[in-house]
């Protein structure tokens, strides 16, 4: 049995189903029966239950629904505002509930309509194409492909994606993602696409790169990198050790001189849970480093430690990264 001064993961996990249950609209008189005895069980399953509402509030709620059943019981005179409670909480509820189908479902519903190759949370996929050459997409990314009519051209859709391009002098082999177009004989490449840009490295070979309406448009040698702000059109050119290009095809994440933020964005797509930042200040401090994308856990603790950060793991599904 766990201690009174210590939360037990699984009561935790139970904690959090409890509060997802009781946010549900057809929730009943009986759930709330049933929830009442359970936090009465122990104080440890009470600590759980207060743990989960102070989630509730990290991710930006002043009061967290159903906080009121932090009290064992309510009496008959707050029946009126329990009932007010009780619809505030079911129409947050909803909220979210759109929210999160828009937010979630609505890109996912999107990829799977367009793409013809797709990865989930955490998995790296290898494919032949139809002309030999080969793509290994990154986690949670998706490429459409085209190659009718003598065409090779490749769309990327989400993620990141390195190409091994099989030297064709008739029929160039295009890429485009993100208002980028790279064009290519036959060489190797990583294109890796997020929301505020999109980055080109060269392996091996040479590449022609065209951004936006091909006003910008120049060569990259071996060791080039390019990356292109979808926003301002702002295109910056640095150079890259070979070793350290498309390092995700080793399990590694190589990251300059950018905001944890962003970190978090790309360690999201090999972590099944679900990565929060709330604080402003610690989501936009800036890092330098190599993380693990083996162990998304260890990479998140490496990146907020240095500034007094910490990763507190709600549950298997939640991890909420805090100044405290």
């Amino acid at each position: 049995m766990a201690r009174h001064d210590e939360t037990d993961e699984g009561i935790l996990e139970e904690a959090m189903d409890w509060f997802l249950r009781l946010r549900e609209p057809c929730r009943t008189d009986g759930d709330e029966h049933d929830f009442r005895h359970w936090l009465d069980r122990s104080p440890t399953h009470r600590d759980a239950w207060m743990k989960a509402c102070r989630t509730w509030e990290l991710m930006g709620e002043t009061t967290p629904v159903h906080d009121y059943l932090r009290q064992p019981s309510a009496t008959q005179a707050g029946g009126i505002a329990l009932r007010r409670r009780r619809a505030w909480g079911v129409g947050v509820a909803l909220a979210l509930a759109a929210c999160l189908v828009l937010a979630l479902a609505g890109p996912s519903l999107f990829l799977r309509y367009r793409a013809d190759f797709e990865t989930a949370t955490a998995e790296l996929r290898k494919i032949t194409l139809e002309d030999g050459s080969t793509v290994e997409l990154g986690a949670a990314s998706a490429i459409d492909t085209d190659f009718a009519d003598g065409a090779r051209h490749v769309t990327l859709l989400a993620g990141e994606a390195f190409f091994d391009v099989r030297h064709d002098p008739a029929r160039p082999f295009v890429v485009t993602a993100g208002g980028v177009k790279v064009t290519v004989l036959g060489t190797a490449f990583d294109v890796h696409m997020r929301s505020e840009d999109t980055t080109v490295e060269l392996l091996r070979g040479v590449v022609g790169l065209a951004v936006g309406d091909a006003s910008h448009a120049f060569e990259l040698s071996p060791g080039d990198t390019v990356t292109v702000d979808r926003g301002s059109g702002r295109i910056t050119r640095s150079r890259l050790a070979p070793e350290d290009m498309a390092a995700w095809r080793d399990g590694r994440l190589f990251v300059n001189d950018v905001t944890i933020a962003s970190v978090v964005r790309e360690l999201q797509r090999y972590h099944p849970a679900w990565i929060s930042v709330p604080s402003g200040d610690l989501a936009n401090r800036r890092v330098t480093g190599l993380y693990s994308l083996s162990d998304p856990d260890r990479a998140l603790e490496a990146l907020v430690q240095p500034y007094g950060g910490k990763v507190h793991r709600i549950s298997p599904y939640l991890r909420v990264l805090a100044l405290f």
